[in-house]
């Protein structure tokens, strides 16, 4: 299609593509490409994103995306005309204030903001035409580790969140409202590709590997790769096509040689002080005899992201983990999609008669409806207040909830329960997974729909089982060190090292030991450890601290960062750390504006950047479906909600909004007033949140959110798009802004006061707000 005034966007430009080949949406992001350099457990990366306008005028792009959960985001720079400019770190709200007043102004600038510890929003304001603008973002982080292999993942998209509570505005782009209990759920929740079209960026990923040690092989169940071996301990890996989908995760695991890592201690002293990171060997697993009961509870996420394969995956799991419960334990299931379901009315003996109705419910199960977790959260772990036995809960879910810190908060209030999360699919919500299972002093894993569900249950159920140590604590020995993170060390389920930062006050030796139970018998090991006067080398050390004393104060009050209310003292101190060693928080926010160049032309039409559906999760169990009169398959709509409606097949029917995402929409059922049951009423031809700003501006109160003179962005369906309609539309003061070609659907603006003239020409058939 092609705006007023604009030629349609020919091959070449970059556009979000049909399956008929032709373009359906401006997209303004060009290409993302990742490097990364891996030196033993760190890693830091650069994410370069390219930004174009291939329109006629300027624009405002605005990106979604996915970073690491526990990612160090330290710097952002932009490139502009042959100019860069490095990035500020500023207050969330400073930066946003510099940022608007720079787009009011013409210049070109870039905001890049946290939504969650892994979701991130870019802004670049004043793109002109034909031009480019790239963006460098800059992070570290610590890779996971275990039995001899490292694992580096790098998620390529925001899968779509199930969004709970009332709709109470909208402050972003998403094709969801915020509520009252996602504030902020129109920032996190992208425009997703319909089925059929994809979206016109793409992403290369190159690694740069030196493992320290030599490296024994390495692999990618997710992509397929190419690598040069450059050494014994070191090689490139790179995606072997360069212009991929981002539609997944990329998952880069690497086994080096010896299987056990070495204790280790890393120290930096500079002008923020001395930092330090522990990296201490495990113990060898022992057997235990003990086989104390285990109440397993099994949690099974049926909602529409996990219709067809996905859920499938998540039953064979199951399956597989009944066959290794013991005679003596309990079990019971538990399914949550828009509702909570419990096989037994409490955890029943694994007998063949309770397996097989277990069994019998796994083959029935099919996905559909919305995601409240938060009931089944209750559901499986409030009982275990009441008892003095551990019990151990399995949830299966891939994290698809806006309301994830929420539920973090609530699992933090079952202490009784020992919380194990598989995250199910390939681009899961790795920040809600990893942190569920750390609240529950349990142990996160994930599987990809390629990956073997054999050995997985087998891990899990060792690990159940028999931790390999818990009730970790580290003697310091008199050591001048303090803020120590974590400040809880978890149990470890597995052959990790447990690593720990922190701050030292001055040059000191001495001896730290390193306390547990292994096998229900006390463990202990001694570790000598010198502390210099100075260290310039590993400053990352400082960035890594500060990241994970960041999370260590969010963890105190995570409904509060949930509901945009966090405790004072908290956020103040959140901010002060991000202010201090240049990280991106919850309330601190890179800002860059290139000064020397004002574009002219008024306020940048604002795009946004449509994303990929997650490999194998299916549109339709997230949107829903229907067929309209001509028997085409059609998003389904229920305007008074602004919500999938129920009998939909899969659907996200409690919060995903109907808004259709970076295309024209399918026309809107027509809808009968409360009146007289006509549908060619003018009430009867506005979405209700218009309706509701006519009858208040009718009224006269204040606070209606507009004023008469007010313009609003509108989508305006008419029963026949001829030059006569369109006349009357212009005659009413409605300024076209899309006319899309082939369809009777014209996006412009009108004042709010004629909203319900507009409503009253019999060329209109229907009126909702552009988002």
């Amino acid at each position: 299609w092609a705006a007023p005034g604009q030629p349609r966007v020919t091959q070449g430009s970059l556009a979000m593509m049909g399956k008929d080949g032709q373009p359906q949406a401006l997209c303004p992001l060009k290409h993302t490409d990742v490097k990364a350099e891996i030196s033993g457990f760190l890693s830091r990366v650069t994410v370069t994103q390219q930004f174009w306008n291939p329109s006629k005028e300027k624009i405002e792009a605005v990106y979604v995306f996915p970073l690491p959960e526990n990612a160090a985001v330290d710097d952002m720079t932009m490139k502009v005309g042959g100019r860069t400019v490095r990035g500020l770190i500023k207050e969330r709200g400073e930066a946003q204030a510099i940022y608007q007043a720079a787009r009011a102004q013409g210049h070109v600038a870039a905001l890049l903001d946290q939504e969650r510890p892994n979701i991130f929003t870019q802004s670049v304001a004043n793109i002109l035409p034909g031009a480019e603008v790239t963006i460098e973002i800059s992070y570290v982080e610590l890779l996971k580790y275990e039995a001899g292999s490292y694992e580096f993942v790098f998620p390529m998209v925001v899968g779509p969140r199930y969004i709970p509570g009332a709709p109470t505005g909208r402050q972003g782009g998403g094709w969801a409202p915020d509520t009252d209990r996602v504030p902020d759920a129109s920032r996190i929740t992208p425009p997703v590709t319909p089925p059929g079209t994809r979206a016109g960026h793409d992403i290369s990923i190159e690694v740069r590997l030196d493992a320290g040690v030599p490296i024994q092989n390495f692999r990618c169940t997710t992509h397929k790769i190419a690598s040069d071996r450059t050494g014994a301990s070191s090689a490139v890996i790179r995606l072997q096509d360069q212009a991929v989908i981002p539609n997944k995760d990329f998952i880069l695991q690497y086994d080096v040689a010896g299987g056990q890592i070495q204790d280790a201690l890393l120290t930096h002293k500079g002008k923020n002080g001395g930092f330090f990171a522990f990296i201490l060997q495990p113990p060898e697993r022992v057997a235990e005899s003990d086989v104390t009961p285990r109440e397993i509870v099994f949690v099974i996420d049926t909602s529409g992201s996990q219709y067809g394969f996905p859920l499938e995956k998540s039953k064979k799991l199951v399956e597989l983990a009944l066959a290794h419960l013991h005679p003596q334990d309990t079990f019971n299931i538990i399914t949550f999609a828009g509702n909570t379901q419990i096989l037994f009315p409490e955890p029943v003996a694994a007998t063949e008669k309770n397996l097989a109705r277990a069994r019998g419910l796994l083959a029935n199960l099919t996905g559909g409806g919305g995601t409240e977790m938060m009931k089944a959260i209750r559901a499986s772990m409030d009982p275990s207040d009441k008892q003095d036995h551990l019990r151990v809960v399995l949830f299966f879910t891939d994290g698809y909830v806006g309301n994830d810190m929420e539920i973090i908060g609530e699992v933090q209030k079952h202490p009784n329960a020992r919380v194990f999360s598989l995250g199910i699919g390939s681009s899961v919500n790795r920040f809600l997974i990893d942190k569920m299972a750390a609240a529950g002093r349990g142990e996160a894993e994930y599987v990809t729909l390629e990956r073997d569900a054999d050995p997985v249950v087998e891990r899990l159920f060792e690990r159940v089982r028999t931790p390999l140590l818990t009730d970790i604590s580290i003697d310091w020995g008199g050591l001048p060190v303090t803020m120590v993170q974590p400040e809880r060390i978890p149990d470890l389920f597995g052959a990790k090292p447990v690593i720990v930062t922190g701050r030292y006050a001055g040059p000191a030796t001495g001896v730290i030991r390193l306390r547990g139970r292994r096998a229900g018998q006390p463990y202990e090991r001694s570790i000598k450890v010198s502390l210099p006067a100075s260290q310039p080398e590993h400053d990352v050390l400082a960035t890594l601290w500060a990241r994970q004393r960041i999370d260590a104060l969010m963890s105190r009050d995570w409904a509060g960062a949930q509901n945009g209310n966090m405790q004072a003292d908290l956020q103040k101190q959140i901010t002060a750390l991000g202010l201090q060693f240049r990280l991106m928080t919850q309330f601190t926010s890179f800002v860059a504006v290139e000064e020397m160049t004002v574009t002219d032309g008024g306020q940048p039409r604002t795009v946004q950047v449509p994303v990929e559906m997650p490999e194998g999760v299916s549109y339709e169990g997230v949107f829903g479906e229907k067929k309209d009169e001509a028997g085409a398959m059609t998003r389904s709509y229920n305007f008074s909600a602004g919500r999938m409606p129920a009998k939909s097949r899969g659907g996200f029917s409690g919060g995903m909004a109907a808004q259709a995402p970076a295309s024209i929409p399918a026309p809107p059922p027509v809808r009968t007033t409360a009146v007289d049951g006509r549908s060619d009423q003018p009430a009867a031809k506005l979405h209700p949140t218009l309706l509701a700003a006519v009858e208040c501006l009718k009224s006269g109160k204040a606070g209606c959110g507009a004023n008469a003179g007010s313009k609003l962005l509108l989508q305006v369906w008419l029963t026949d798009k001829t030059p006569a309609a369109l006349a009357q539309l212009q005659a009413l003061g409605f300024e076209v802004v899309l006319d899309p070609q082939g369809s009777k659907v014209v996006i412009g603006r009108l004042a709010a006061g004629k909203l319900e003239e507009l409503a009253k020409l019999k060329a209109v058939r229907y009126v909702a707000p552009q988002v």
